[in-house]
């Protein structure tokens, strides 16, 4: 299991409000698009992360990680598996303090690196589906 309940806790109440989710786009038919309005529902800051760098559910977006101006707490994952590892990276490097791999993305190396990093970090679950069971 890539993700306690402890640490999904943690991920969702503790340690902060801004996510960066990449691969958000204002594509109304994929799961990033619904995943980031339920979290925004919940209270957090959702800043697209796409290649088109869209402005979705009123956030402005950004072309990459390196390109967000301000400080992201948590970085969601919704790239392929291929893909993920460097994202995770690029999370690690931009001083993020947790890493969540949505549903279906799964890179077990890149789990270790970012854990040996000192973040947080949950793979193959969905924030969506997690944080109304804390509220």
């Amino acid at each position: 299991m890539y993700g306690d309940e402890a640490t999904i806790r943690r991920i969702l109440t503790e340690l902060g409000d801004t996510w960066a989710v990449v691969g958000l786009s204002s594509n109304r038919g994929r799961a990033a698009y619904r995943v980031a309005e339920a979290l925004q529902r919940f209270g957090k800051r959702v800043v697209p992360v796409h290649p088109r760098a869209e402005t979705v559910h009123g956030e402005r977006g950004y072309a990459s990680l390196a390109d967000i101006p301000f400080e992201v707490d948590v970085v969601d994952v919704f790239v392929n598996s291929d893909l993920a590892g460097q994202v995770a990276d690029e999370a690690v490097a931009r001083g993020a303090k947790a890493v969540w791999f949505q549903l279906g993305v799964l890179d077990p190396a890149a789990y270790e690196r970012t854990r040996d990093a000192g973040l947080e970090m949950v793979m193959d679950r969905c924030p969506a589906i997690e944080i109304p069971a804390l509220a």
